[in-house]
C-alpha cells in the first residue's frame, strides 16, 4: 500500500501584536501506530513531496503572513520539489512561503556554491529564506553568514540544547542571534518555548516571533476528502 503523508502545522506567535503571523508545515506520515515522522525523509519520492506541498499550500492560502517548509540540501536540488516550491508561492500569494534550509544530510552533500542559484531563483520568485537550528550543528555564524545576505529569517531552536533556558549561558546565546538578527534585518522566530516562563523570559530579552508547544502542538492539516483521518 502506498504511504500516506499529511503536513502538520504549528502556528508561529507574534506575542507583540498577540497574533498568529505564520505556520511551519511538518511532514508525517500515518502508521499502524498513528502520525509519526517518517524514519528517513530522504527516501520519499520527490514527486510526493511535490504534490502535497502544493495541496496543502493551496488550503493555506490568505490565512497567514507566513508559511514554513523545511527543505534540505537534497531536496533544494531536486527539480520537481524546486518548482512545486515555486508553484506554492505562486498560489499563496500574497501570503510569502518560507523555505529553511536544513542540514538533513544526503548522498550527494551539494556545496554552498551549488545551492546559491536556486536560493536567489527563489527569491526572484518572491519566496523567503530561513536559517534553521542558528547556533547548532554546521549553522554557526561563520559558517551562514555568506547566506545572510540572502535570507529573511533566522530560527533558534531552545529544544536543541541540554541546558535549560534560563541558564545564562542559554541566554547569552539566544542575545547573540537576536543582536545579529537586528544588524542583518532578520526575523528572529525563537522555537521550543514551553511554558509561561519561557514566554516571560523571551519578553525580557526582546523577541517577539516565536513558536512551541506553549502555544500550540502541530496540529494535522486535512485536505479536500481527509474527512477519514482523526
Amino acid at each position: 500500500m502506498k504511504p500516506t503523508y499529511r503536513y502538520f502545522v504549528q502556528p508561529q506567535v507574534n506575542t507583540a501584536t498577540k497574533t498568529i503571523v505564520g505556520y511551519e508545515l511538518l511532514m508525517k506520515q500515518l502508521t499502524p501506530a498513528g502520525w509519526r515522522l517518517p524514519d528517513d525523509f530522504a527516501a520519499i519520492d520527490s514527486q510526493t513531496i511535490a504534490d502535497l506541498l502544493i495541496a496543502t499550500t493551496k488550503v493555506l492560502s490568505l490565512k497567514v503572513l507566513y508559511c514554513s517548509i523545511n527543505v534540505s540540501r537534497e531536496q533544494l536540488m531536486t527539480t520537481s520539489i524546486a518548482q512545486a516550491i515555486i508553484k506554492s508561492q505562486q498560489q499563496l500569494y500574497p501570503t510569502k512561503l518560507v523555505v529553511e534550509l536544513t542540514e538533513e544530510d544526503g548522498p550527494e552533500n551539494y556545496p554552498l556554491s551549488a545551492l546559491m542559484p536556486v536560493l536567489q531563483s527563489f527569491i526572484d520568485q518572491g519566496l523567503q529564506l530561513s536559517l534553521d537550528d542558528v547556533g547548532t550543528g554546521d549553522n554557526y555564524f561563520s559558517d551562514v553568514q555568506t547566506l545572510l545576505p540572502l535570507v529573511s529569517e533566522m530560527k533558534f531552536a531552545l529544544q536543541n540544547y541540554k541546558l535549560s533556558f534560563h541558564d545564562p549561558k542559554m541566554q547569552q546565546r539566544v542575545h547573540f542571534w537576536r543582536a545579529m538578527s537586528v544588524e542583518y534585518g532578520l526575523r528572529l522566530v525563537l522555537e521550543g518555548v514551553e511554558d509561561a516562563a519561557d514566554n516571560a523570559l523571551s519578553q525580557k530579552l526582546g523577541i517577539k516571533y516565536k513558536q512551541g508547544y506553549y502555544f500550540s502542538k502541530p496540529q494535522l492539516l486535512k485536505l479536500p476528502g481527509d474527512l477519514k483521518f482523526a
